[in-house]
């Protein structure tokens, strides 16, 4: 361990004795050992060093009163003074000044070389640094086992909590992932770490003050990261797994005894009641695969089917509109811009098709978070494979998809304001800013170009249909 003033004055093969009153720092650790013969060594001590000197410059009282008030000013431990070479023993004034401002002084015998007392504090030195050491990797072995052995996360920081003697914290965006305390750390009574993904999944260790860090904090923060990128990579494995086996239900590829194994080998069990919601993002639609869900749908499944990410719930439906919208915030701190759609509560295989249909329905509502509404005919047939309903989309729409693209002109987006002003032509050029003649110019090529009449309600259903149906598809994972 390091040695103190008042530890080295009872080092008898020393033979040092106390030639002042003061005691201020006398059992402060002496973390060096400076010998000097300036008459001002100030910029030479950097703080906690036993200043050793003979006095050979220090012949007159002022200057030694100056030496002890500059020694006492960098902030030095106290002063070893060599007797028997330029002075028989400790000079008066310089006692009196060093009681005056607190700094203890030590008489050094002509006998004991400052040498000796240099080395005693550096060996004290090397072992106190030695024992941390060990302490340290000690204390590394312990936390990659507690996160080796299986106990993960939380384990690791109960650990680092008994190490620190603190409470420990780690939050993700608004998020506790672990708290050992009951309050929520703040950055006035806490010290944070941040913890380095190189992802979205952010992470702050928060340790409360106050507390002595050995140099564990770093290791912990550098196992957190490299735990949390392995959560990470797991998430993404066990979503495209769970995906998988959502596509075949969706596409209704199996029987229903052989979705429901399935599903029950995903973790869930489709006699029960479930909801699914629907996270749908353009932009950042490839973090949807791994980006982490809050805590309260820590226990739900969670599946990347296409470009989305899929969360099956076990809910009756009462519960379902709150975790979507905590999925909606917790996604928005991550940086992620979704829709969240939320479906029906149904059970058996089918159900959980149909919600997952009505979940992306909800979602083209394009709304953070979008309640569920009957499900469509549209929804219902896209739901069969049985019904090419996308291909006859496709064939109605694609003339005029050709022809705008051709021509630059919007034969597509005057049809659906057609449909979507229920047929007014009026309503059609006043929200298009054109005139009723250039309208139903539009809708007679429509009907030329399709052989769909906007005008005839059979025809109208069809080219409703159509459109509905395209932009449902586009959200349609491919199978």
């Amino acid at each position: 361990m390091a040695i103190s003033l008042a530890a080295l004055l009872g080092v008898n093969s020393l033979n040092l004795s106390k030639a002042g009153l003061a005691e201020t720092t006398s059992h402060q650790d002496i973390n060096w050992v400076a010998v000097t013969e300036l008459e001002d060594p100030q910029r030479f001590i950097n703080g906690g060093e036993l200043v050793l000197t003979t006095g050979l410059r220090l012949r007159s009282a002022p200057e030694q009163r100056r030496f002890v008030r500059q020694v006492q000013r960098a902030g030095a431990v106290g002063i070893g003074f060599g007797v028997g070479l330029s002075h028989d023993v400790v000079p008066p004034a310089m006692i009196a000044e060093a009681n005056r401002w607190g700094l203890p002084v030590v008489e050094v015998p002509y006998e004991t070389p400052f040498i000796a007392i240099g080395k005693l504090v550096a060996d004290a030195q090397s072992a106190d640094h030695y024992s941390k050491l060990e302490r340290l990797i000690a204390g590394h072995q312990v936390l990659a086992r507690a996160l080796l052995t299986g106990g993960g996360l939380t384990e690791l920081l109960k650990h680092l909590g008994s190490m620190l003697r603190t409470d420990i914290a780690l939050t993700q965006f608004a998020a506790q992932l672990y708290n050992s305390a009951k309050d929520h750390p703040s950055a006035d009574t806490w010290a944070s770490y941040p913890i380095p993904t190189g992802r979205r999944d952010a992470c702050t260790l928060w340790v409360r003050q106050p507390f002595e860090d050995s140099g564990i904090v770093g290791y912990a923060q550098n196992l957190i990261s490299v735990e949390l990128n392995n959560m990470v990579k797991q998430r993404q494995a066990e979503r495209a797994l769970c995906g998988q086996v959502l596509e075949d239900v969706i596409h209704g590829a199996l029987e229903t005894s052989e979705a429901q194994r399935r599903l029950a080998g995903v973790g869930i069990n489709s006699t029960r009641k479930n909801v699914v919601l629907l996270a749908v993002s353009a932009a950042h639609h490839k973090a949807l695969a791994s980006t982490s869900v809050p805590q309260q749908l820590e226990g739900a499944v969670a599946a990347a089917v296409g470009k989305d990410l899929v969360v099956v719930i076990n809910d009756d439906g009462s519960g379902a509109a709150a975790l979507a919208r905590k999925l909606s915030d917790h996604l928005a701190e991550a940086g992620i811009h979704a829709t969240i759609g939320i479906g029906g509560a149904y059970t058996k295989p089918n159900g959980l098709r149909w919600s997952y249909f009505e979940a992306r329905e909800a979602a083209n509502h394009g709304l953070p978070v979008n309640e569920p509404e009957r499900l469509s005919l549209t929804s219902l047939l896209l739901a069969s494979e049985d019904v090419p309903l996308a291909d006859m989309a496709n064939e109605s729409l694609n003339p005029l998809r050709a022809f705008d693209a051709a021509h630059g002109s919007e034969l597509m987006t005057t049809l659906e304001s057609y449909l979507n002003n229920n047929g007014s032509v009026a309503a059609v050029a006043e929200a298009l800013t054109l005139h009723r003649n250039t309208v139903r110019y539009r809708l007679a090529q429509i009907t030329e170009l399709t052989g769909y009449d906007p005008a005839v309600t059979a025809d109208r259903v069809q080219l409703w249909l159509a459109l509905a149906v395209s932009r449902l598809s586009a959200r349609q994972p491919s199978s």
